[in-house]
């Protein structure tokens, strides 16, 4: 039997037909990688927008992804941009950093949202009437809008900061953990921008300590 295709605009009818006029699409892009920010985008769109290939960001090609961001920008109601920083990663742990890094994009839309699709989980700290939708990204085209801008955002990002911190390769893996990224780690350490609450960059900071202290003499293993 042929599975329907999925109607991305779906969630946004049921919530017109509930009364709320205003609805927001919102997710959030860096919860994963080893450095740099979480950066979240909320996006207000014309009801039924039509954006070829729109899709999970994760999915869609990176040179499609920029151009999808564009095309958002040039048809949405509003957009709104937030982040949390490595510093507040750090200090409130991610779960709580993501979250917060939601509500400033909320915050941040010029307009009065009235209802929030929000992909995977409740912002509790947002007191709005709100959606949870487990993959949300796959299955509404707020939320898709949302991660493309949320995902272009924080690359262009970790672009800029490649040419602070040369040798890290993040123009091409974004912060995220990869073997270039770990053997980068291993040999120059963490920069500013390394989240020192995730485990491979507490693990590099312990180690190349060890080194300066004396208590590594020599290690001839590679990655």
């Amino acid at each position: 039997m042929e599975i329907p295709p999925v109607d991305v605009w779906l969630r946004e009818r049921a919530a017109r037909m509930r009364g709320y006029m205003v609805v927001a699409g919102v997710d959030e892009a860096g919860r994963g990688p080893l450095a740099g920010p979480v950066v979240a985008a909320a996006v207000v769109l014309p009801l039924g927008t039509e954006l070829a290939g729109l899709n999970d960001s994760k999915l869609v090609p990176p040179d499609r992804r920029e151009e999808l961001a564009r095309e958002i920008r040039r048809q949405a109601l509003d957009i709104g941009v937030g982040e949390a920083s490595r510093e507040e990663v750090d200090q409130l742990n991610i779960a709580v950093a993501g979250r917060r890094a939601l509500q400033r994009a909320v915050e941040g839309l010029g307009c009065a949202p009235d209802y929030l699709l929000i992909d995977g989980f409740f912002v509790p700290e947002l007191k709005l009437p709100q959606e949870a939708l487990i993959k949300g990204d796959r299955r509404s085209a707020s939320i898709m809008a949302g991660a493309i801008i949320a995902k272009t955002t924080r690359d262009a990002y970790m672009r800029e900061q490649a040419e602070l911190y040369p040798g890290y390769g993040f123009d091409r893996h974004f912060g995220y953990s990869t073997p270039e990224h770990a053997r980068a780690l291993i040999e120059l350490g963490p920069c500013p921008l390394h989240r020192r609450s995730f485990s491979p960059v507490a693990v590099a900071e312990q180690l190349l300590a060890d080194v300066a202290a004396g208590v590594v003499v020599e290690d001839n293993t590679t990655i």
